[in-house]
């Protein structure tokens, strides 16, 4: 059966079920299945299909692959032999491939792991025939290099040989035999046990290293001419008799009919039909749900006050993009984080579009408007935010302080993080934890669990992120005690995280208790306005169960610069206190208040106004101040060389409390939502977990369908209904083409060429993407796209 036929034999489930697992096949819908069939089968489709396929399958594909060629070349060297019509391969069946994995599996037997990979790689095209004749789609095949560890076939072994030396070799091993010195040569090597008996041990042990693959290695002068009486070393002796082919001048190669024997027919070993078990410790699923829980909170407000905080004090973006180390081992300071903690909280609120790269010419990294939209949220819904942009960015914060191809060093933010592959990585580690619910694997057992289901996806990379992936998935809270958690099960199935989770949050609280020292404990996690006000009004003195702030004179004066007053500061903390406020925190504030915004900075450069001379005496006589090149202009005024911002800073080096002010003459106060930048919306980089949507699939098998009908029927031309051209509004005729597309049935439209001429078609719709209509144009016997702004009205036909 030849595979187009194949192709168009199966059911449109089975259709929608192959371009579903191969989105590649329909991107963009061929005109016909013929056309499928050939993408299928094209290099780049199949290296894909073949990426998603675990150990076992991938196991059965190498082993027909190599059934069939063996059985294609003993058909081959039996027609070399034979007087009348050619002998033709024995069809590979499913009885002769349980056969051959029977002897390569560890341990239990192939049924029923055989009949589901056979109807896998059924459903992705790439094994195609009943079980009584198996066989491999086009290209599999050619893509498939070195299947198992086998070298190629004698035939393309030998091809680069020159005639005369083939024949030679051949009258060496097989005298008297017909057909060209290639087809000899390969004839004879399909039974080599004589051959391999006659060379020496040394010459077997070279052997040996080559049979379980890889099955090429390195020998000078690989091509010589050497014949079996003339053969001195081991290498001689087995490049004489055909046991090793030179590929190229200092290559060589086991050729594949060898290899098997040395296998004893075996294509693999220790094959095993299931994935291997994982180990680890039992958690208790709850526990693990409170533990993820509670860490996914702490990761919210992580997010939320380093927004805060780079509201405040915004770091300065690099020349070559990205956040400063020094900024970096700032934040992980100020958020009490490890650095690879606070590169991967800059991360993902980078790619969840809350910070993004602003300010002045230099440029700095500030809160975006998104954020504002972000906090008034609920925290479950937040947070799952926060993990779905997590589980789908491009983005590996793991590799921050890491060194590139050009030994440059790698910075957060920098657009060198990128890597394709890291959503399908952590969707991959994360499903290997989904599979063992209530356990914590071990990284080994993690490791060997993705290697059997992704043996064609290995490498130093691929380990890597797979171990950021855990890391961090502990520290979004996706995980708790390495365990898989409910609402992170949720998330990646696509279901509704925030549901799952809002139940297992802590309850914040809205009050604080007050000490004699100047503390604040809060019991328990603040709402989102209290923390936000207790930030800036105190310190955060430590973390924990309970968080302790301390008011100083500095957090004070830093509510003061955002436009508290010392009636407001005292009236919050007596609103949100369960204990009075002491009588040190209320003079303290009264104190900072009293001094604050006496001396008023504005711009001169920067000049230095007050009421009371007597200060601004002290200020002039204070050697601390030469540094700020001040001048005094009147009694009131003091000017200075220095910017506003300098001189700020300089006099409340000095001790004063100093306010800024504008060219009006009023005070600026730092808000702290004020600073704010206009950040892109955070981007998908892969397509959903589930693959393409249904209505998709069904559409594109629809336009799949009637493409190939119109391919195979090649129909002429029909005639337009007689009558007026359909017209009506946009609404309806979008709504009328959905319905015809989700019904499977013919509608007579009204379309404006390009010349503004308005013609009438018959079209079999099949999808409405972009603002286009794929169909079926039955008008003129092809599928077209139609622009649907130019379709003037849809009618039926009855």
């Amino acid at each position: 059966m030849e595979f187009t036929e194949w192709i168009r034999g199966r059911t449109d489930e089975q259709l929608r079920a192959l371009v579903s697992a191969r989105p590649e096949l329909i991107t963009p819908v061929p005109a016909h299945l013929e056309g499928l069939a050939v993408r299928a089968g094209s290099p780049s489709a199949i290296g894909r299909a073949l990426d998603r396929l675990d150990r076992f399958t991938l196991a059965v594909l190498e082993t027909l692959a190599v059934a069939e060629t063996r059985a294609t070349a003993t058909a081959q060297a039996e027609t070399a032999h034979a007087e009348t019509q050619p002998v033709r391969p024995e069809p590979i069946t499913k009885a002769t491939l349980r056969e051959l994995i029977r002897g390569a599996l560890a341990t239990g037997k192939p049924e029923p792991a055989l009949s589901t990979a056979l109807d896998h790689l059924r459903d992705l095209a790439l094994v195609y025939g009943p079980d009584t004749a198996l066989g491999l789609a086009p290209g599999v095949r050619k893509v498939l290099d070195d299947p198992a560890g086998l070298g190629p076939p004698a035939v393309e072994a030998f091809r680069h040989h020159a005639p005369e030396q083939l024949e030679e070799m051949a009258d060496d091993i097989a005298p008297g035999t017909k057909g060209s010195g290639k087809e000899r040569l390969a004839a004879a090597l399909i039974h080599p046990g004589k051959l391999i008996e006659e060379v020496s041990p040394e010459a077997r042990a070279a052997l040996d290293q080559l049979t379980w693959g890889p099955p090429t290695g390195r020998v000078p002068n690989a091509r010589r001419e050497v014949r079996i009486a003339s053969a001195r070393s081991p290498i001689e002796q087995l490049l004489a008799r055909g046991l090793l082919a030179a590929t190229g001048e200092e290559s060589v190669a086991l050729p594949r009919e060898v290899g098997l024997h040395l296998r004893n027919g075996l294509v693999h070993r220790d094959l095993y039909a299931v994935p291997p078990a994982l180990e680890g410790a039992t958690r208790d699923q709850k526990l693990a749900d409170r533990t993820a829980a509670g860490q996914a909170f702490t990761f919210v407000r992580t997010v939320e006050e380093l927004c805060e905080r780079w509201s405040a004090e915004p770091p300065g973006v690099l020349r070559t993009g990205g956040l400063g180390v020094r900024d970096l081992k700032r934040t992980a300071t100020e958020l009490d984080v490890p650095e690879w903690a606070a590169a991967l909280t800059v991360e993902v609120a980078h790619a969840a579009g809350l910070i993004a790269a602003g300010g002045n010419v230099d440029g700095e990294w500030l809160p975006t408007t998104g954020y504002d939209l972000w906090r008034i949220r609920p925290t479950a819904d937040r947070w799952a935010a926060l993990a779905l942009t997590w589980l789908h960015t491009d983005r590996v914060p793991g590799l921050v302080g890491e060194r590139d191809d050009r030994d440059r060093p790698l910075n957060a933010l920098h657009t060198d993080l990128r890597r394709s592959s890291a959503p399908a990585v952590r969707s991959a580690a994360l499903g290997v934890l989904a599979s063992a619910p209530g356990l914590a694997p071990t990284r080994a057992s993690v490791f060997d669990r993705l290697a059997w289901e992704q043996p064609r996806r290995r490498g130093p990379l691929r380990e890597q992120l797979t171990e950021f992936a855990l890391r961090e998935a502990e520290q979004v809270g996706v995980t708790g005690l390495g365990v898989l958690s409910g609402h992170g099960r949720a998330l990646l199935a696509g279901e509704d995280a925030a549901s799952v989770l809002a139940p297992l949050l802590p309850e914040p609280v809205d009050h604080v208790l007050l000490q004699a020292d100047l503390t604040a404990v809060a019991p328990g996690p603040l709402t989102s306005e209290l923390n936000r006000w207790m930030t800036l009004a105190a310190d955060v003195e430590s973390k924990g169960g309970a968080t302790v702030y301390r008011f100083g004179e500095g957090s004070i004066r830093r509510a003061l610069d955002a436009g508290q007053g010392a009636e407001e500061l005292l009236a919050m903390l007596e609103r949100h206190s369960a204990t009075p406020v002491p009588q040190a925190l209320s003079y303290l504030v009264a104190d900072v208040a009293r001094r604050h915004g006496r001396i008023r900075v504005g711009t001169a450069s920067a000049y230095v106004r007050c009421d009371d001379p007597a200060l601004l005496d002290q200020i002039t006589a204070d050697r601390r101040a030469a540094a700020l090149r001040l001048r005094r202009l009147a009694p009131t005024v003091i000017a200075s060389r220095s910017s506003r911002a300098a001189l700020v800073d300089g006099l409340r080096a000095m001790g004063y409390a100093p306010v800024a002010e504008s060219l009006d003459g009023d005070v600026i106060i730092s808000q702290l939502d004020k600073r704010r930048t206009e950040g892109l919306p955070p981007a998908r980089s892969v397509p959903p977990p589930n693959g393409l949507d249904a209505e998709v699939t069904a559409a594109a098998v629809r336009a799949l369908r009637a493409g190939d009908a119109a391919h195979l029927t090649r129909r002429e031309p029909a005639d337009a209904p007689d009558g007026q051209i359909p017209r009506g509004p946009a609404t309806a005729t979008i709504s009328a083409l959905q319905e015809a597309i989700r019904q499977g049935v013919r509608v007579w439209i009204g379309y404006l060429d390009s010349q503004g001429n308005a013609t009438s078609r018959i079209l079999e719709p099949a999808r409405m993407e972009g603002g286009y209509l794929t169909a079926y144009d039955e008008t003129r016997a092809a599928v077209h796209r139609f622009a649907l702004h130019r379709i003037t009205g849809v009618a039926d036909l009855s």
